[in-house]
Parts: C-alpha cells; structure tokens; sequence
C-alpha cells in the first residue's frame, strides 16, 4: 500500500477546504463568469471603442475578474483565521512551508484553468457578435496563455497578502491596493514611470489584451510579458516573505 507525498496531500485538503467554504466558491464563479458577461455586454451595447481590438473589447471585464482573483486567494488564508481553522490545519501539517505552497498551487492552478477557459469563450463570444471586419482583432495567441498566467499570479498575490495580513477585509483592501496603485502613481515618477506602472498586475492585463486603454501613460511603456514577468518576481518575493513571518508566528 502505497501513501501519497506529504505535498500531494496538503494539496488535496486544500482542495476540500477550497470547494467547502462558499465565499471562496462564489467569489471563484464570478471571477469565471464576468469575462464573458463583459464581452455580451460591450457586443450588444455597441461600446466598443472605434480603435479598439476584438480581444481588448471581448475582455472588458477581465481586470475587475482577475480583482475577484486575487480576493479568492486572500480569502483562501483570512477564512481559515477567521474561523480559526488554521489552528487545526497547522496541528495536522506542522510543516508551515507545505501549507502555504499548497494552498498556492492550488490557487495558482484552478485560476489558470478557469481564466484560460473564461477567457477564452470571452474572445469567442466577442468575436461571433461584433461585426466582422469593422475592428482590429488582435492576437490572442499567446495572448490568452499570458492573461491566464496574470490570473494565477494575482490569486498567489492575494494568498500572500492574506498570510502577511490575517484579516479579510483588511487582505482584500491591501490587494486591490497593489494591483491598481501603480498605475495610478506611476506617471508621477517620471524616467522610472514605466517600471512603476509596470509593477501593476492589472497593467499587464491591459497590455495582454491588447486594449485601447493599455497607453503608456496609464500602464507604463514596459512591454506586456515583462510586465507580467515583473509582477510575478515581486509576488514571489512578497510569498517568500508571508512564508518567513508565517514560521515565526505561533498561529
């Protein structure tokens, strides 16, 4: 009788928590479903800017998704503090480490997924109602992959946030924070402007997906996958440093 690695099994508890608590459920499906709700919205509303792109416009709704997404990874962790289930998940796994790269992977990867698919049926969606030939498509290959990726990398910023924070309201308005802020400041900081606004997770969406909205006064001029590549170094980073305070804790 074989037993599953100690990191197979964090991920499959994970798993059970994740599917039983029913903000972290909704909070999941609405993050799945505004995509294309924003792209029915843009194609029979006839919003759709006149120098905009299918992929853009499709994906109007995509930066308030990967919001949601990065809710659902705070709540991931504030949820089990609130209720105070982390002491018991902790009793069970002491390996604090495991705990938290689970909940990560876990995170990371059903985000990917459901964004990749959302995502997707979004651009479909916008594509078969908008009329053809009156707007620039644009290249939703590797686009899309990338937009995923922003998604997962969002919901790991989240979860890292809620480990250092503990307190849901308080995870959910410090990354919401960090995703919008740096653009917002970023004009301010001159030459350095488009490494600020860079620094923004949303930022790297807009450039993905290629909107009207992603100039380089908003965002920063800093290409769409260095953006992201920025983004995800940080978050890696800022986990690392939840991880280090989460050992040192006693809860």
């Amino acid at each position: 009788m074989t037993t599953a690695a100690p990191g197979a099994q964090a991920l499959a508890y994970e798993w059970i928590k994740f599917r039983s608590v029913r903000s972290t459920v909704w909070t999941t499906a609405a993050t799945a479903v505004l995509p294309v709700l924003g792209a029915v919205f843009v194609a029979t509303t006839g919003s759709l800017q006149s120098d905009d792109t299918v992929l853009g416009g499709s994906l109007t709704l995509s930066v308030v998704a990967q919001m949601l997404a990065a809710v659902v990874g705070a709540l991931v962790v504030t949820g089990e503090y609130s209720s105070g289930t982390i002491r018991t998940t902790f009793a069970a796994r002491p390996r604090r480490a495991t705990v938290l790269a689970a909940k990560a992977a876990l995170v990371a990867g059903v985000m990917y997924v459901l964004a990749l698919a959302s995502c997707t049926l979004a651009y479909l969606v916008g594509d078969a109602l908008l009329p053809e030939g009156r707007y620039a498509q644009g290249e939703p290959l590797p686009a899309l992959f990338g937009i995923a990726a922003s998604f997962a990398v969002a919901a790991v910023l989240g979860l890292a946030v809620g480990t250092l924070v503990r307190h849901s309201a308080g995870a959910v308005t410090t990354v919401i924070g960090l995703l919008l802020l740096p653009s917002l400041f970023g004009p301010l900081f001159g030459d350095a402007e488009r490494w600020i606004a860079g620094l923004s997770s949303t930022a790297a969406l807009e450039k993905l997906t290629q909107t009207s909205d992603a100039a380089a006064d908003a965002v920063g001029s800093l290409g769409p996958w260095p953006s992201l590549l920025l983004v995800a170094a940080y978050t890696t980073v800022l986990t690392l440093g939840a991880l280090v305070l989460l050992r040192r804790r006693d809860v």
